[in-house]
C-alpha cells in the first residue's frame, strides 16, 4: 500500500485486512480485485446490489475467465462485503465455482480384504492397511513414525498433509476437518508457503523447484498465502493469521 491519498472505504478495507494479518501482497491483490469490480460497475462498490454482483460473476464466466480467476475474484468480494461492509446478504449469494469431480473407484470389503491378504508380510500389510484406511499416499506412510500414532484417540499425525495434494483432494481433507471441529473451532496448518513475488534468493528457487517436482510427481503444489486463504474459504474456514516458523508457516484458520 502506498502513502498517497486513498478513499475512506479502501482505507477501512485495508485496516480490516491488517487486523486479520493478511500480508501486504494479499492486501494489494484484494484491493485490486475490488477495484476491478468497481470499474465494471462504473461507481463505488459499496452501493452494489446482489444483482450487480451476479452480473459481474456472469461477466467473468462469459468472458472466458478460468475457474481459478473467478474464485480469486469471489474471495476478495466476500471479504469486502462481509467484513468491511457487514453485508452478509450478498455474501450468501456469492458462490465459489467447484471443479467437476470424477467418481472414484471404490473397492468392495471383500476386494479390500483380498488386496491386504496378498501383502508379502506383516510390515507391508500394516503399511497398506494404514494407507487405505486413512487415505494416505506412499510418501506419507513412509514418513510415519511411531510417535505420530495416537492409539488412544485413534489419531494419526500427518506432516504437510495439504502440501502433497492437489486443490480438489486438499479441499476434501479440509472439509472433513471442518466436520470434525466444533463451531468456530481452530485449525492449524504447518506448511511451506510460496512467496507472492518470488526473488532470486536460494530459498525462493528451492520453493520453485519443489513446486515443479510436485507437479511432475505426486500432483500437489506449493501455495502462496492467497491460495491457502482461498482453499480454506472454499472448505468452510476463515484464515485468521499467518506466522513464520523457520522454513515453514503456521496458518491459523477458524471454522465458519
Amino acid at each position: 500500500m502506498t502513502d498517497k491519498a486513498i478513499s475512506p472505504l479502501r482505507q477501512r478495507m485495508i485496516e480490516d485486512m491488517t487486523i486479520r494479518r493478511l500480508v501486504p501482497k494479499t492486501q494489494h491483490d484484494y484491493v485490486q480485485r475490488v477495484k476491478n469490480f468497481a470499474a465494471f460497475l462504473g461507481h463505488s462498490p459499496d452501493t452494489a446490489s446482489f444483482e450487480d454482483v451476479r452480473r459481474y460473476q456472469l461477466h467473468l464466466a462469459t468472458s472466458g475467465a478460468g475457474i481459478p480467476t473467478i474464485n480469486q475474484s469471489v474471495s476478495p468480494l466476500r471479504f469486502f462485503f462481509k467484513i468491511t461492509l457487514g453485508r452478509a446478504d450478498i455474501v450468501n449469494h456469492t458462490e465459489f465455482v467447484h471443479q467437476p469431480r470424477k467418481l472414484p473407484v471404490v473397492l468392495s470389503p471383500e476386494e479390500v480384504a483380498r488386496f491386504l491378504d496378498a501383502a508379502p508380510g506383516l510390515k507391508y500389510k500394516a503399511a497398506l492397511s494404514v494407507a487405505y484406511g486413512a487415505g494416505l499416499r506412499v510418501s506419507e506412510v513412509v514418513a510415519l513414525k511411531v510417535s505420530d500414532i495416537d492409539s488412544k484417540r485413534m489419531v494419526i499425525r500427518i506432516e504437510q498433509g495439504i502440501h502433497d495434494w492437489n486443490d480438489e483432494r486438499s479441499s476434501v481433507i479440509l472439509r472433513n476437518c471442518r466436520k470434525a471441529l466444533p463451531e468456530k473451532g481452530t485449525l492449524l496448518l504447518v506448511e511451506r508457503m510460496m512467496p507472492e513475488q518470488p526473488t532470486e534468493s536460494d530459498a525462493d528457487k528451492a520453493h520453485a523447484m519443489s513446486d515443479l517436482n510436485m507437479l511432475r510427481g505426486p500432483g500437489g503444489c506449493e501455495r502462496t498465502e492467497q491460495q491457502y486463504c482461498l482453499l480454506l474459504e472454499q472448505s468452510g474456514f476463515r484464515q485468521t493469521s499467518v506466522r513464520s516458523a523457520g522454513r515453514f508457516s503456521v496458518i491459523e484458520a477458524r471454522a465458519c
